[in-house]
């Protein structure tokens, strides 16, 4: 293990983030034009995630003073909504590819998706499930579960409503403790802050 690697407080990001991806259950809090979507039982609408306009990402501290970001690929999610108008998903799901991480340091992806970290061969992605239960000025707050290193975990994300349908975008944030995942402590474990921040953008069609 090299000194730079990042544990698994990159997993929180994604996580986080994780939290992209809307899907089934909560109260709608804002209004917006109705643009294709799927209809779902009970009248209510689900709509895909677009993974090519949506991106997560990280930030931990490392050595106590410099922060390392990366970004993790995701491959896919959906929200469900009360009904076609609305803007605010009842719940969210969505899946992140820990295979494709990128810090900017190829060395250190290496670590990160090897076995000290996230054993990527392993735990091949990761999964987040929430539901929308907090309306916020401008947003929600999604309480959900992060699923990384086979290991699930409670996240809590502020989502910012950025753009209304069609094509509604998101931000949302949050943070989560890299040691909560099951992943073994290395000797460079003190280098490295507990708390990761969890940052997502993600669109919907």
């Amino acid at each position: 293990m090299r000194a730079m690697a990042i544990p698994r407080a990159a997993g929180a990001f994604v996580v986080a983030v994780l939290l992209l991806h809307p899907r089934p259950s909560g109260t709608p809090l804002v209004a917006g034009a109705e643009p294709s979507a799927t209809p779902a039982a009970a009248g209510h609408t689900v709509r895909a995630l677009v993974p090519a306009r949506s991106h997560a990402s990280f930030q931990v501290t490392h050595l106590f003073v410099q922060h390392v970001s990366g970004s993790v690929p995701v491959l896919s999610g959906q929200a469900t909504f009360a009904d076609a108008t609305s803007t605010a998903p009842m719940s969210v799901e969505a899946t992140l590819d820990p295979r494709r991480i990128a810090t900017g340091d190829g060395d250190r992806d290496d670590d990160l998706q090897g076995p000290d970290w996230f054993d990527v061969a392993r735990f091949p992605k990761w999964t987040f499930a929430g539901t929308a239960n907090e309306a916020t000025p401008g947003g929600f707050v999604l309480q959900g579960s992060l699923t990384l290193h086979g290991v699930a975990r409670p996240v809590r994300l502020a989502v910012t409503t950025l753009r209304g349908f069609p094509n509604a975008r998101y931000r949302a944030t949050g943070t989560v403790d890299r040691h909560a995942f099951g992943m073994r402590i290395t000797p460079f474990d003190a280098t490295i802050g507990n708390d990761v921040t969890l940052s997502l953008e993600v669109e919907f069609e």
